[in-house]
């Protein structure tokens, strides 16, 4: 019974959306890891309502002792991670965090992230506004294809 109402939870936070101000997260998740993994990362998509860019700057979260902003480019015909300074969210759009993209890389890790488990995840904007929001764990199917 428990897990189903842990199962029943994770379905409807990871369906749902977060809305403060004029910004909305949608269908956020952590990536969940083996148990010695010390790295993870979380994706979701962040839709601007407003009617100003917004400027992501950094990123908070219990379940890791550093956190940052991350994307993949091509380089030497290679796909590489690099950290990026800032997400900019432009006015009456949205920007997509997924694997093999923009996302939040989790490092240091305080524990295994399990499935059906959630953590805390604070985003920090350049003008001091946070959204705070539960980040469900979701097993990420290895091979799986990526746009760009």
């Amino acid at each position: 019974m428990k897990k189903t109402l842990l199962a029943l939870s994770a379905l409807f936070i990871s369906s749902a959306s977060f809305a403060q101000s004029d910004l909305v997260i949608e269908n956020p998740y952590a990536r969940a890891t083996p148990p010695n993994a010390v790295n993870s990362a979380i994706f979701m998509t962040i839709k601007n309502n407003g009617d100003k860019d917004r400027t992501l700057v950094s990123a908070t979260t219990s379940a890791a002792n550093k956190v940052e902003l991350h994307t993949v480019v091509k380089s030497d015909g290679m796909m590489k991670m690099r950290e990026v300074d800032s997400m900019t969210i432009a006015k009456d759009s949205e920007t997509v965090l997924k694997p093999g993209g923009l996302h939040i890389m989790l490092f240091e890790l305080t524990g295994p992230l399990k499935e059906e488990e959630f953590i805390d995840v604070s985003l920090n904007f350049a003008n001091g506004d946070k959204e705070v929001f539960k980040a469900p764990v979701k097993k990420v199917v290895a091979g799986m294809k990526h746009k760009m």
